[in-house]
């Protein structure tokens, strides 16, 4: 190795003079303070990086308020902080952190307790309001720093000093950030009160150090702070569109008004109750917040294929009910065919008058027979206006019947008719309900266009799952139900709290014009049949009666007689 780069020689303490000793010595000292302000200065990016990293991926908003303050006040071994938001519709800082240690004071963000103090206004009279010094800073954008504010001029600190008064506080070192988000836009404000010595505890000036390493913090605060924004706001777009067409479903069908808002709360309900359940198969279960969030989701979304179903089967409170009632028009066609059976009656009567028929009995005869015509026709008629209500069971010989009439005929200008249309004959043969076998077609098929339609939106990954959930809600345990024909083994948990959900809204619903409220026992007893045959989780089904779930549904969606049944 050439001698140039060879490592100097080291001397013995004894080699050196003492001049050269003291100048080792400070040598050693400068040496150990670079390295002692290189490690603080090494620790202190180093935590700040982790800061940006936690702010970046945090998305609860209060959540992530809190850990900016929490953070400033790490960085800058400040002993209170308080962050405020710009409202820029009331033009005030609003008060949304507010932390003070020697106070032992958490307040807003996840602690539970709410800030009363009234926002800082940005504006008094139409004129930017410089006396504050939050409101100050969120006006001109520059840092405040101020080493006691009992003697700072130039601002208005009677807030701080009525708050020492009241508790015995002493307010002195303030440091005031503005937060600008990535566009240059400030969206807040950040202060930090009371720096405190590392060593001694002592209240001190807030270091310059210190102030831009809050400066940078309050930067990437900002950013995260829109970003968390924006993304709520999204979700809460999202959500006021989905509300708004569910809204919609059920305005097209009032008397289905409420209903999916209702399946909503049960089924919102019924998952917490499984999120408390502690034992069997459900205790092993624990829904995390997005996947409530996502389960509530496909609530709101679970009738939205109903869109595309026609009202007058949605609203089909009869039988024969499409547009219009249809059973009006059959009363009217009834009371012309007495019409034309009278008619008629007195056309034979006269001409048989005029053949000289003048035996009595056979007028005697035809008016009998002309009188039992009309009996029959009229109780025909009340017969099919009976047989209209959905809630006449039709039974062989009800329908046999029906056919019967379809089948009489009448006439008309030469052109025969017959009383019912085959049509309105099927209508009224309906055994159960008011809908016909396509009708019921057009109506469960609003599952499948459910999972069709949410099927084409982009979901993020933590709510990938809605179509799913909110399309199964008419799947059965044993296979049976619709729209895929799922069993036990494909059915998710979700799905099958939203098919009891759905079940028991739809039982106990007590704005439909077809049908009389339910009672609760009568409810219950259905559900109880349902769980025998295989349809519904009996697990989710035994939660919904142990925890009397059903009670604490009824006490806010139904009306009083309805709640007929006592837990046991």
């Amino acid at each position: 190795m050439d001698s140039e780069t060879k490592s100097p020689k080291k001397y013995s303490a004894g080699n050196l003079s003492q001049e050269d000793k003291r100048l080792n010595r400070v040598l050693s000292t400068v040496e150990r303070e670079v390295k002692s302000y290189a490690e603080h200065q090494f620790s202190h990016l180093k935590q700040l990086a982790d800061i940006g990293l936690a702010l970046s991926s945090e998305g609860d908003m209060n959540k992530l308020l809190e850990m900016i303050v929490d953070a400033a006040r790490d960085l800058s071994f400040a002993d209170a902080g308080t962050l405020y938001l710009l409202d820029e519709r009331t033009k005030t800082l609003r008060f949304e952190i507010l932390q003070n240690d020697s106070m032992n004071t958490r307040m807003g963000g996840e602690s539970g307790d709410k800030i009363t103090l009234p926002p800082v206004p940005i504006e008094v009279a139409g004129k930017p309001n410089y006396t504050n010094v939050s409101s100050y800073v969120a006006i001109s954008g520059e840092t405040v720093n101020i080493a006691d504010v009992y003697e700072a001029e130039g601002f208005d600190f009677t807030g701080p000093r009525k708050y020492d008064k009241a508790t015995g506080y002493r307010s002195k070192s303030m440091l005031v950030i503005p937060m600008r988000n990535h566009e240059g836009d400030i969206i807040g404000v950040l202060q930090l009160l009371n720096a405190k010595d590392v060593d001694t505890g002592e209240v001190v000036a807030f270091s310059s150090d210190y102030v831009d390493l809050v400066a940078s913090l309050a930067s990437q605060a900002a950013v995260a702070l829109t970003n968390a924004q924006l993304v709520q706001d999204l979700k809460n777009l999202l959500y006021s569109f989905i509300k708004s067409i569910a809204a919609a479903i059920d305005e097209k069908s009032p008397y289905t008004a409420g209903h999916i808002e209702r399946v909503v709360k049960l089924t919102t309900m019924i998952a917490e109750e499984v999120n408390s359940c502690d034992s069997g198969l459900l205790g092993d279960i624990n829904f995390s917040e997005d996947e409530m969030e996502e389960l509530k989701l496909a609530a709101w979304m679970h009738d939205v294929g109903k869109i595309t179903t026609p009202e007058y089967v949605v609203d089909k409170r009869t039988k024969l009910e499409t547009i219009h009632d249809r059973v009006e028009l059959i009363a009217a066609r009834f009371d012309m065919i007495e019409y034309i059976m009278k008619s008629n009656h007195l056309e034979k009567k006269l001409h048989a008058v005029l053949l000289g028929e003048k035996d009595p009995k056979v007028q005697e005869e035809m008016d009998l027979h002309f009188e039992q015509s009309v009996a029959q026709l009229r109780e025909d008629k009340e017969f099919v206006a009976k047989c209209n209500v959905p809630k006449e069971y039709m039974d062989d010989e009800k329908i046999k019947k029906i056919a019967e009439i379809a089948s009489k005929k009448y006439e008309v200008e030469g052109k025969v008719h017959y009383y019912l249309t085959s049509d309105e004959a099927a209508n009224l043969s309906i055994r159960k309900g008011s809908l016909t076998a396509k009708e019921r077609h057009l109506i469960e098929n609003h599952a499948l266009v459910t999972k069709k339609m949410l099927s084409e939106l982009p979901f993020p990954k933590k709510l990938a799952r809605v179509p799913e959930f909110a399309s199964g809600h008419h799947e059965k345990l044993d296979g049976s139900g619709y729209p895929s024909g799922l069993t036990a083994k494909q059915l998710s948990i979700q799905a099958r709290i939203m098919v009891i959900a759905d079940i028991f809204e739809a039982l106990t619903a007590k704005d439909r014009p077809y049908k009389e409220p339910m009672g609760l026992s009568q409810a219950l007893k259905i559900l109880e049949f349902m769980k025998k045959d295989g349809h519904i989780d009996p697990d989710i089904h035994h939660l919904f009666m142990q925890k009397a779930i059903f009670n604490k549904y009824a006490e806010k969606e139904l009306n009083p007689e309805q709640a007929d049944y006592e837990a046991k």
